[in-house]
């Protein structure tokens, strides 16, 4: 008879899909690694055998122990499945924000599930990380899995995801685009790919309102913020972040995500969660880039059975302001259009006295700065910062203003809609439109206020 043991053995081998009906003309091949095709319905299948393998081989688990760890959802359901087989109990704390669905398929595995607040810091004692950390330790014999700072889970793609891929391929990979999370799948395949073949392109995929993009192209960590997708993103550093092997992180927002995911059931056939429509946003971009003949990688880590009830659902999306062609305010595109100005910029490798002297020509007191090669938006250069640096001797007029570039907040795109820049501005930032990594414009409060009343009349 031709079976498996158990459950578990089926994890991997999940197969490489060419995409159709997405691919805009003169672009590379995109081909979707399809991990919502494992038996837990997600990429977290692997990372989660692996660690707990190692645990017990390390004694660090014993059988009839307790497993404890923070999740989006698909880990905790990975671990679950995990620990049905191998007789663990699981205590599982989740951010709010997650679908009800995630929760209720926990509680089915026979999971014990701690619902935390979203829109608190990493290091707050309510938070999904501090909570996990606390039962871990108050439990006696329980395990703390730690995918955020494991270095296993990086190890586990390396050892499985990495080599499918490079074998499915057959070696012809030009780029690899994954979303990060944790940072593991992306860093542990990326590291077996790169090993094998240097000049592969690896593109980390990173949600508005999360940290790695700002941190990635500064070196300095942006104020997080609450996004909607899930599964991507994080307000801290993981220690399962390799950094070294990327070679760009992108950003996208929650309406690009959702779109997208959506986009990619309707027209490919694939019914994937919105890290996956983030991933392929990205994805396509660099197929573009690149053009015809070469293969672009993507990973698809979950499915979309998980999300029926949020962006899946047209009313969701229309509450959450997703889907709303009646809005009478229009997009950022229009307001562009109604009020076309050229943007003043600065490059990473402008000195301070050339900032300070573009600042005064043209009276502004801020600027996008931007990757002199590819022109890419990486941060801000704000003319306090350069006042205080200034006065304390931080840096000299002839000097480069790269270590006072701060973060890029306030990020948008021309489909933006513009009733959304009430909460940029709220936070005092100016919005900074940005479509295909390229800054297009500075939108102000008075910019908002000029269309508005030419919009109003």
């Amino acid at each position: 008879m031709k079976a498996y043991a158990n459950i578990l053995e089926t994890i991997g081998d999940t197969p490489l899909v060419k995409l159709g009906r997405l691919v805009p003309p003169k672009s590379a091949n995109v081909y979707a690694k399809l991990e919502f095709m494992n038996p837990g319905s997600a990429v977290k299948d692997r990372m989660a055998v692996h660690i707990i393998d190692k645990a017990e081989q390390a004694g660090l688990l014993k059988p009839g122990g307790t497993i404890v760890e923070n999740t989006s959802g698909n880990t905790g359901f990975a671990v679950a499945m995990t620990a049905a087989v191998r007789g663990y109990r699981c205590i599982f704390t989740m951010p709010d924000k997650m679908s009800t669905e995630k929760v209720n398929a926990l509680k089915g595995m026979g999971a014990e599930v701690v619902v935390t607040p979203t829109n608190v810091p990493a290091d707050d004692p309510k938070s999904y990380y501090e909570v996990a950390k606390r039962l871990a330790r108050e439990i006696p014999g329980a395990f703390y899995l730690n995918q955020y700072h494991n270095p296993d889970n990086i190890e586990a793609h390396y050892r499985s995801t990495g080599p499918e891929i490079w074998e499915q391929a057959e070696g012809e990979i030009d780029a690899f685009v994954g979303g990060l999370g944790t940072g593991g799948t992306v860093s542990g395949t990326a590291r077996f790919l790169k090993e094998k073949k240097p000049s592969v392109r690896v593109v980390g995929v990173d949600p508005v309102g999360s940290v790695y993009y700002s941190y990635f192209k500064t070196g300095k960590l942006s104020e997080p913020h609450v996004y909607k997708v899930e599964g991507i993103g994080e307000d801290m550093l993981c220690k399962a972040l390799d950094f070294s092997v990327l070679d760009d992180v992108r950003q996208v927002d929650d309406k690009q995500s959702f779109v997208m995911a959506r986009r990619l059931a309707r027209e490919e056939g694939m019914f994937c969660g919105g890290s996956s429509g983030a991933a392929v946003h990205v994805a396509l971009q660099v197929a573009q880039e690149l053009g015809p003949g070469k293969n672009v990688i993507v990973l698809l880590p979950d499915s979309g059975s998980r999300y029926i009830s949020k962006f899946y659902s047209d009313e969701w999306m229309k509450d959450n302001g997703f889907v709303d062609p009646e809005d009478r305010l229009g997009t950022v595109r229009d307001l562009l259009q109604r009020r076309p100005q050229e943007l003043i910029t600065a490059f990473r490798e402008d000195s301070a006295k050339d900032v300070v002297a573009r600042m005064k020509h043209y009276g502004i007191s801020q600027m996008p700065v931007l990757d002199r090669g590819s022109r890419a938006a990486v941060g801000m250069i704000h003319e306090y910062d350069l006042l205080d640096a200034l006065l304390t001797n931080r840096i000299q007029y002839a000097q480069a203003i790269m270590p006072l570039v701060a973060p890029l907040q306030g990020r948008v795109t021309p489909d933006t809609a513009v009733s959304k820049l009430r909460e940029i501005f709220s936070q005092d930032n100016v919005a900074v439109v940005v479509e295909n990594e390229r800054a297009l414009a500075v939108v102000t409060k008075i910019d908002l206020i000029e269309y508005l009343g030419v919009k109003l009349q």
